[in-house]
């Protein structure tokens, strides 16, 4: 099943999102056959990071949640809020 993930940076915690940057696509890349996409959301600006999107496949809500908890950005604290739901792919048709 497909999960959405709705991150939300806490303001001003740039710093933490550039300094586990690297981390986190490390991350990214160790669970790169399980991911549909993903990418930062941006400002109004159109160019600082203010939060994540991903469309992540898992076997059910628990083990997409350990993947959230797992994802360095979260154990640095970046996140003010995370939101998880399932998620279902209507179109374009796959």
């Amino acid at each position: 099943m497909l999960f959405m993930f709705h991150c939300t940076d806490k303001a001003g915690a740039s710093e933490v999102r550039a300094s586990n940057r690297n981390a986190h696509l490390d991350y990214l890349e160790a669970h790169k056959d399980r991911i549909f996409a993903a990418g930062p959301l941006l400002g109004d600006d159109g160019a600082s990071m203010v939060g994540s999107l991903l469309v992540v496949e898992f076997e059910d809500t628990a083990a997409a949640q350990a993947f959230a908890d797992n994802d360095p950005y979260a154990k640095a604290g970046l996140f003010d809020a995370v939101e998880i739901r399932p998620w279902r792919r209507v179109f374009p048709k796959a």
